[in-house]
């Protein structure tokens, strides 16, 4: 069946992503669904890529061109190739790029339409949308496989050669992954530019509490703590059900990184990276370890689609005003 009319509620899409290039092919089917689905739509991204504990080198390395396209162009061709893992520390910047590029063709339709993105993640959906082509390589559980199911053609394929994964580890490279990460932040009307944000990182989360937030724009609108703290929780447990989450209170520019000697890395965004330097001085002095940074861009399409927490405040503020006046 085509795309579902603007009466569905809730829908699922399901892609599979085989390499870390900018996936355009997913650009019609995420801006059809943000168009035609009222409520809530959620994306799920397959990728052997993030598979743990192996990680040879990329199929696609020294092929030749034609050949490499030729499989770059076919979902089914890709799949018995793609089991490797990469790490997610020697390829963040490739990860948050494909996060980004999924995220900002939902949010710029949304903001097109003036709908307002649901954070509801229930599980009441009405229709799985699928792309044309596409081979999801594992088995899908029975609520989604008996779902009406909705196709969508692909987009082009664009590869860039700067981010084929699965290149060889240099000596005294970051660890694939850090046991234990800490990031902070307000998370105010949890929005897709915080889902990165988290998405790149876990484990030890702190909310800024509402004591320090006494000068944000549009305050009268900003959710309260415990607001923001669940909001966290459920992306989290939605994202990754498997890991342990410590989401806490933020009360000064350290939190818990400013007394947990177990936390070995800290992810900051370019709005908190100087809180970042702070914490790596305060716990040189108080005799901790010292931690890794791992920094999430602030990258422009982000702002061009206007993911900030201070964007969709004054949107509720001004949304209010026009209900008022009717």
């Amino acid at each position: 069946m085509p795309l579902p009319n603007a009466t569905t509620s809730h829908a699922l899409l399901l892609a599979t992503v085989n390499d870390l290039s900018t996936p355009c092919f997913l650009a019609p089917a995420i801006a059809g669904a943000a168009r035609c689905v009222r409520e809530r739509l959620v994306i799920v991204l397959f990728s052997r890529l993030f598979n743990t504990g192996r990680r040879p080198r990329s199929p696609l390395v020294g092929r030749p061109e034609k050949e490499c396209q030729s499989r770059r162009n076919s979902f089914g061709s890709a799949h018995s190739d793609s089991s490797a893992g990469v790490s997610h520390t020697e390829c963040w910047d490739d990860i948050q790029r494909l996060l980004t590029y999924a995220y900002v063709q939902a949010t710029a339709v949304a903001q097109e339409l003036d709908k307002d993105l649901s954070e509801d993640f229930g599980k009441d959906f009405e229709v799985v949308i699928r792309i044309e082509g596409d081979c999801i390589p594992v088995p899908l559980p029975q609520s989604v496989s008996s779902l009406r199911t909705a196709w969508s053609k692909p987009g082009d394929h664009v590869m860039d050669s700067e981010t084929i994964p699965g290149s060889p580890t240099s000596p005294g490279s970051d660890p694939p992954t850090y046991p234990v990460v800490a990031l902070g932040g307000t998370f105010d009307h949890l929005h897709a530019g915080h889902k990165i944000l988290l998405s790149m990182a876990c484990v030890i989360i702190g909310v800024t509490d509402d004591a320090l937030l006494t000068k944000k724009d549009n305050r009268e609108v900003l959710e309260g703590l415990p607001e923001r703290m669940r909001g966290v929780r459920q992306f989290m447990e939605l994202f990754k059900p498997s890991l342990v989450y410590d989401i806490v209170p933020i009360q000064d520019v350290y939190g818990p990184t400013g007394a947990d000697p177990n936390i070995q890395a800290l992810v900051v965004s370019k709005e908190t990276a100087s809180g970042g330097k702070a914490v790596d001085k305060y716990r040189e002095e108080k005799g901790l370890p010292p931690s890794s940074r791992v920094e999430v861009e602030d990258a422009e399409a982000l702002k061009q689609a206007k993911m900030s927490s201070t964007y969709i405040r004054q949107w509720i503020v001004s949304r209010q005003k026009r209900e008022a006046g009717r």
